[in-house]
């Protein structure tokens, strides 16, 4: 564990004031990086953002973008005339080398989902997405922002909470987001100094504090309960635990099953728990299924598969995370062997990354929905998730014969396409395409097509489908048989909304 002590957030206000002043922003980085040096910046590639800082000169941005994101050191001078540096040198933040001053941890501006300029604080040179790992192996080490960390903040539910739990916090991101919509956060970690990371992140970024509680999953909260929760574990399957940030200690998939399992009796009744996960793909055994047996008593789900990978491709990506490839060869394959061997003995072929989310109904009949959808979505998908889940309820409370009494409106941003061969009269295939959040396509027949294209909210399913049997020839009371299922369907994937209350 780095024993590397942290700075004070006592004059964190002020300094947070000097950065705003400077322009030291994610709009104010763009503007004087450029697209692709900012873009490199993203992937822990410095290079293009020191060419593009020499060319700033020496003024207040480029000395801040030098020390908090760089990594580099300054003149005193230049330092004083970004910031408050006697008070950024006593809190900790700086440290003075001579005529010259660096940072002791990296300070990275982060953009609100509503514009808000916030900071995210973190170890120095551990940024995350860089093609050459973190940078550092101690068991300690705090990341900063990264890939997986906005997708969760992306996919969480916006909706003003009582009580909101990040459990895994790390450097505060979840933390920080759930202030702006939670009377109450608490956050927790195994890790102490990521507590006074996420203390630091909330400080920098003007937002509330947050009960900060050391201790591994929910066991720092007993049985409190609340109505949001969120986690960016420690998923990676590995042999053994060398990297607090990221591997759980548990065996196999066992922490990402074990928090989701738990999560149930934590939730308010209404309340969600959103996860990031990893999960094996078991020789002889469903992996949906696998994932249907995590679901707690009395909570729907919808668990999406993002991206599965070969024990081969997780065993490198993760080996390249922590930097080993930059060893002796022989070490390398060493640790690559350990790797296959926990797969081989636990029969592991593939895993799979994505999310889950819970949603405490206390339902008879729970909505449980794993699927797969590698495909590119439009974020964030906080509303997405609402919608889901209001979609499963419509579903469960309406049998095949409500349906056909319900009226629907084709969702504002989907768009048909027919498909056929050139010149000819008819299309082989329609397909329903959203160009908004899951961005999900579905082949329909042309009854199908046409019974979406009129729904306007005005008639009911049933009229629209009578309407279209007498159109195409058809028997109406077969058409009305055979169209639920169908119907079903599209409600549950998003392309029909119901409507609630229509006129009349």
């Amino acid at each position: 564990m780095s024993t590397t002590s942290l700075p004070s957030s006592d004059h964190a206000a002020e300094l947070r004031t000097a950065l705003l002043a400077a322009g030291f922003t994610a709009d104010g980085l763009l503007d004087l990086l450029g697209a692709p040096a900012y873009a490199a910046l993203a992937r822990s590639e410095t290079v293009p953002a020191l060419r593009a800082t020499r060319r700033g000169g020496d003024g207040p941005l480029a000395s801040l973008v030098l020390l908090f994101l760089l990594q580099g050191s300054v003149p005193y001078a230049h330092a004083a005339a970004a910031l408050p540096v006697e008070a950024a040198l006593a809190d900790g933040w700086l440290r003075r080398e001579g005529d010259e001053v660096r940072a002791t941890v990296d300070v990275r501006p982060y953009g609100g989902p509503d514009g808000e300029d916030w900071f995210i604080v973190s170890d120095l040179g551990c940024a995350v997405g860089g093609a050459g790992g973190i940078g550092s192996r101690e068991e300690g080490v705090v990341l900063g922002v990264g890939g997986a960390s906005t997708t969760l903040a992306g996919i969480t539910v916006r909706i003003p909470v009582g009580s909101a739990l990040d459990v895994g916090t790390g450097s505060g991101i979840q933390a920080l987001h759930a202030a702006q919509h939670a009377t109450r956060v608490t956050a927790t970690d195994v890790n102490p100094r990521a507590l006074e990371f996420t203390r630091l992140t909330l400080a920098l970024s003007g937002a509330p504090e947050a009960e900060l509680l050391t201790g591994s999953l929910f066991e720092p909260v007993g049985d409190a309960t609340y109505d949001l929760i969120v986690s960016n574990p420690p998923f990676v399957i590995s042999p053994g635990a060398r990297l607090t940030y990221r591997d759980g200690g548990m065996g196999g998939d066992d922490l990402c099953r074990t928090l989701v399992q738990e999560a149930g009796a934590r939730l308010n009744p209404g309340g969600y728990a959103q996860f990031l996960g990893n999960w094996q793909h078991v020789d002889g055994e469903d992996w949906h299924d696998r994932l249907r047996s995590w679901v707690p008593r009395g909570c729907d789900a919808w668990i999406v598969q993002r991206d599965v990978q070969d024990v081969t491709q997780y065993a490198e990506l993760w080996l390249r995370d922590a930097g080993d490839h930059r060893d002796d060869p022989e070490a390398y394959a060493r640790r690559y062997e350990e790797w296959l061997d926990e797969f081989e003995a636990r029969k592991t072929r593939a895993v799979g990354f994505g999310w889950i989310t819970l949603r405490r109904s206390d339902a008879a009949e729970p909505s449980i929905v794993v699927e797969e959808w590698p495909h590119t979505v439009e974020q964030p998908l906080g509303e997405t998730v609402l919608a889901h889940f209001a979609r499963q309820d419509y579903l469960r409370d309406h049998d095949d014969a409500a349906l056909l009494e319900g009226h629907f409106l084709l969702a504002a941003e989907v768009v048909q396409e027919q498909v056929g061969a050139p010149g000819a009269e008819d299309p082989e295939h329609v397909v329903l395409r959203q160009n908004l959040g899951m961005r999900r396509a579905t082949k329909v027949d042309t009854v199908g097509a046409g019974f979406a294209g009129v729904c306007d909210g005005s008639l009911s399913a049933g009229r629209i489908l009578d309407a279209i049997a007498q159109l195409v020839q058809e028997d109406p009371i077969v058409l009305r048989d055979r169209t639920p299922d169908a119907i079903r369907m599209l409600v549950e994937q998003g392309f029909l909304e119901p409507v609630r209350n229509p006129a009349g």
